[in-house]
């Protein structure tokens, strides 16, 4: 057994050795970092064209680590119960211009990769924690999608353009999401703002009838398991949960409804879009045996109200159990993508969420399509022809998701050698599991007691994913991230 002093550095190293291996950039390139050392904080009392909202009360709201703050919110009251939501993204490309060395490394990973032991930002911490970042009590350019809603949710008008914002006060999800929910105080930042808490229980209200509205329509209701590792200096000492709450919904849904106004505006102005989408699941015929297996009864062809409706109910029969069903069905409906719509062509749309048009363009420091729909909305509002044609999008949205599943398996792969550390002094013992894939490379289960995924390396004949199983811990290897099984057969 190694040097418990040592796990975080070696996870380290392993971190730099997958992303290489998987074709992404674990460092900065001597000439990104020259060309960052030029770079200097735009000035933002001569941005004449764009609206002043520094006065609103914009707060951010993000993990408890997150220093590239891409998002703020605020809201207020209208006449007939109407809500006025506003959105400001940070402008990314007022630094990151097309063809640099910055966007050369941006375009190569096209996303931040988070993974157990070290983060690898998408852009130098400079920008993506400084410059480019709505820090607190800073003036920063933003874009920002303006909307109202009515009482339930449903959006009344819009409008996308730039703005002079200023965030005051730096909150996070857990803290904020308690308070909102009456399980926790309210955290300083927000008593210290006058009228931020009020302001901040209108957006939640706002949030949940946008939540509300979107799952009617048929968007579906999951929970998953997600876990982080928690260090103390370079000692892991196990896996946190981490649980959705009301601050995270009200990003999601805020973020959620900014993306679609967002998109419709560049379709409104003839212009090409990377969307994101989630096609109709492949694996349909598995979900409705999933479903008939709780006593439910899913239509033969792919039907997201049927399947949401389904999810309320088990939701609320097996509370404790939902997270489990809920991996499965998002094992089944298969992963998103990005696709580039030319003016006028029709798109599948995003099955999970129940919405047609939707892309991915409020956290532009993070991943590289929030940036290019960025460059393509700023044209817009300036007048200028489009940045990209349509054949350009179309590989560079190719190009996003193939780098997007290689982070995955960055994360996945360094999160399977952290759990691989936790496990290594309980190889022999027996767990309970969920099935979570069953393909020709392999098959998978999830254990219930700790939140790790590993390999049936024996006894897999018959496994389906969304089955329960029970097997034994018969090897790790930290190195390779591998955890393997055998199912224990009763």
């Amino acid at each position: 057994m190694m040097d418990e002093t040592r796990q975080r550095a070696m996870l380290r190293r392993i971190a730099h050795r997958v992303m290489l291996e998987r074709g992404l950039l674990p460092d900065f390139s001597p000439e990104v970092i020259a060309e960052v050392e030029t770079l200097n904080e735009p000035v933002v009392a001569e941005e004449r064209s764009a609206r002043d909202l520094r006065a609103l009360v914009w707060c951010s709201i993000d993990n408890d680590d997150s220093l590239d703050l891409d998002q703020l919110t605020v809201a207020a009251s209208l006449p007939g119960g109407q809500v006025r939501v506003l959105v400001a993204t940070a402008d990314v490309a007022l630094l990151v211009g097309d063809g640099t060395a910055i966007d050369g490394h941006a375009r190569h990973n096209t996303t931040s990769v988070y993974t157990a032991a070290e983060k690898f930002p998408m852009l130098p911490d400079r920008l993506s924690t400084d410059l480019t970042s709505l820090n607190e009590n800073e003036d920063r350019m933003a874009i920002v999608v303006d909307m109202v809603l009515d009482d339930n949710g449903n959006l009344k008008s819009s409008d996308v353009y730039r703005a002079m914002v200023r965030n005051h006060a730096k909150l996070t999800y857990r803290a904020t999401g308690a308070w909102l929910e009456g399980t926790g105080p309210m955290p300083d930042a927000i008593a210290e703002v006058p009228g931020l808490a009020d302001n901040l229980k209108l957006q939640d209200e706002a949030a949940q009838d946008l939540k509300r509205l979107r799952h009617a329509l048929g968007a579906l209701t999951l929970q998953t398991v997600q876990s982080r590792p928690v260090f103390e200096e370079e000692t892991l000492r196990g896996l946190e949960l981490e649980m959705k709450n009301r601050a995270t919904e009200l990003i999601e849904n805020f973020m959620i409804a900014a993306n679609g106004i967002t998109v419709r505006f560049l379709a409104s102005r003839k212009f090409p879009s990377i969307r994101r989408v989630v096609r109709t699941p492949r694996r349909w015929d598995r979900i409705v045996e999933v479903a008939a297996e709780q006593g439910a009864q899913l239509p033969i062809e792919p039907d997201a109200k049927a399947l949401e409706d389904f999810l309320v109910d088990q939701k609320k029969a097996h509370p404790v159990t939902f997270p489990d069903l809920s991996l499965t069905i998002i094992k089944l409906l298969g992963p998103g993508e990005y696709v580039a719509q030319a003016p006028g062509q029709p798109i599948e749309g995003h099955f999970g969420l129940a919405v047609k048009d939707y892309t991915h363009s409020t956290a532009p420091n993070r991943r590289y399509p929030d940036l290019i729909t960025q460059r393509l909305v700023k044209a817009t509002l300036t007048g200028h022809p489009a940045p990209y044609n349509i054949d350009e999008l179309g590989a560079l949205a190719t190009h996003c998701t193939e780098q997007e599943d290689a982070a995955n398996k960055v994360e996945r792969q360094v999160g399977k050698s952290a759990a691989a550390l936790l496990l290594q002094s309980r190889i022999g013992e027996q767990f309970d599991g969920i099935v979570t894939g069953a393909a020709a490379k392999g098959t998978w289960v999830r254990l219930f007691a700790i939140p790790v995924e590993g390999r049936v390396v024996q006894g897999f004949e018959g496994l389906d994913v969304g089955q329960r199983t029970r097997v034994k811990l018969v090897s790790v290897d930290i190195d390779r991230g591998f955890i393997d099984f055998r199912r224990v057969r009763s």
